[in-house]
């Protein structure tokens, strides 16, 4: 399992939001570049990249951070979510060096846009499913629809899409814990791999994914808690190395 640190781009800073609120971020750096060597150093295998103005404007707002950072690691795997609702837009990020686009909003009202660019982008697809008591909210997580995330999830399942990030919103930014029993459900009943955040806060929250066995969860995204220190990258890696060692006897 991988510890994805996860940088969100507002105006060209580095921010946290509480809960996907845009009127209450905290500010941790003005160099998204900067930032994402700082993961690096510290040995993240894999960034997760939002461009948070672009969630809400339904367009790119932080690509040209994003771009560079893809630039700067033409090596690391990168993906992105945030404002993607085209073809266009897909084609300029992978072009740029991303390695998987997150399609989120767009996922949900238009399910059948997934099926096309999985087929346009072969291998390059994740859908993100960001869901409020179990139902998955859209535009910035301002809307919350009436449609289940096992329910998607099972949607795109023979797509071809490489993963889902499922973040629980009442736990983003909110340093509470992870919620694992929603995560290990969709990974058991939704049929794709999946990508856990919201809440993942210290070691006993990646411990807590491992421990949960279901083989599906691939990874843990990361925000406030390594900004603010209750996680260490190098560490939550090293653990879940080991843990994933002892359960596969490997």
């Amino acid at each position: 399992m991988l510890v994805i640190p996860a940088i969100d781009l507002k105006d060209g800073q580095c921010v946290r939001l509480k809960q996907g609120r845009m009127d209450d971020a905290t500010t941790y750096g003005d160099d998204p570049v900067a930032m994402a060597a700082r993961w690096v150093e510290a040995g993240a295998r894999h960034l997760h990249l939002v461009d948070l103005n672009g969630a809400f404007e339904g367009r790119p707002i932080n690509g040209d951070a994003v771009t560079e950072i893809a630039r700067a690691y033409p090596k690391l795997p990168i993906q992105i979510g945030g404002g993607i609702r085209s073809a266009a837009t897909i084609e300029h990020y992978l072009d740029a060096g991303v390695s998987q686009v997150i399609i989120g909003t767009k996922a949900v009202k238009e399910p059948d846009f997934v099926t096309q660019m999985c087929r346009a982008f072969p291998g390059h697809i994740t859908v993100g499913l960001d869901a409020r008591d179990g139902f998955v909210a859209t535009d910035g997580w301002a809307e919350v629809s009436t449609l289940k995330a096992t329910e998607l999830a099972k949607r795109f399942a023979d797509d071809g899409v490489s993963a889902i990030v499922y973040t629980d919103i009442a736990r983003d930014g909110m340093m509470g814990g992870v919620n694992i029993e929603a995560t290990a459900e969709l990974a058991r009943q939704g049929g794709l791999p999946v990508i856990a955040s919201g809440g993942v806060t210290n070691l006993d929250d990646l411990r807590a994914l491992i421990e949960a066995e279901e083989p599906g969860i691939l990874g843990a995204i990361t925000g406030r808690a390594i900004y603010e220190g209750s996680l260490d990258v190098a560490a939550g890696q090293r653990l879940c190395d080991e843990l994933t060692r002892h359960r596969t006897g490997s």
